[in-house]
């Protein structure tokens, strides 16, 4: 393969793929205001033990995070930081739109950083799903945060929901039709105060 052939191939090797998203631009009115992505939990931040838990599960063609604040801090750890484009949006949909718009592969995995369990198949039982996108579902019920995005078709979607004052995640990916991915038996979980990072 020539020079001029390998750029085209990457390019078509890296739409193909999956991007990976977290969700760490909260205002965490729970931790009293804190940045939760650095809220320590068992010996490791929230956004550190959360990479962890998805490295060996998949190698993403590229890796965002969602943050509205300390954007630098995440160039370390070879992650892009991109802040909502609608800044006074509360809710995490402004944060999905905002790495929408600048993804480049086809399907974007969305998660947030204050998952108390990460399932180790996780990102396979949603790939397996296939190319229409998925959305998690654990014993306690559908979590729409924890999902794929087929980056094309869901743009416009979460484009409009916010124009008209929507914020709903769940709403969006119901219109959009994601296939549900059920994880029996295993409850997700959320560490947003002060206590859940204590027990």
């Amino acid at each position: 393969m020539t020079a001029a052939d390998a750029a085209p191939a990457a390019a078509a090797a890296l739409a193909a793929g999956l991007s990976l998203g977290l969700l760490a631009g909260g205002r965490a009115t729970r931790l009293g205001g804190a940045d939760k992505a650095w809220a320590i939990f068992a010996g490791q931040s929230l956004f550190a033990r959360t990479v962890a838990a998805l490295a060996p599960q998949h190698a993403f063609a590229a890796r965002m995070v969602s943050a509205n604040r300390d954007l630098q801090r995440y160039a370390s750890h070879d992650f892009v930081a991109i802040a909502d484009r609608r800044a006074d949006f509360p809710g995490p949909l402004a944060g999905i739109e905002a790495m929408l718009a600048v993804c480049q592969t086809a399907q974007l995995l969305t998660l947030p950083i204050d998952l108390r369990t990460i399932p180790s198949d996780l990102v396979t039982r949603l790939l397996a799903a296939g190319e229409g996108g998925a959305v998690a579902c654990d014993a306690s019920g559908a979590q729409p945060l924890v999902a794929i995005w087929p980056v094309e078709r869901a743009r416009p979607v979460v484009a409009d929901a916010l124009a008209r004052g929507q914020g709903a995640v769940h709403r969006v990916v119901a219109a959009l039709g994601l296939a549900v991915v059920p994880f029996a038996g295993t409850v997700f979980g959320n560490l947003n105060t002060p206590e859940d990072l204590q027990a």
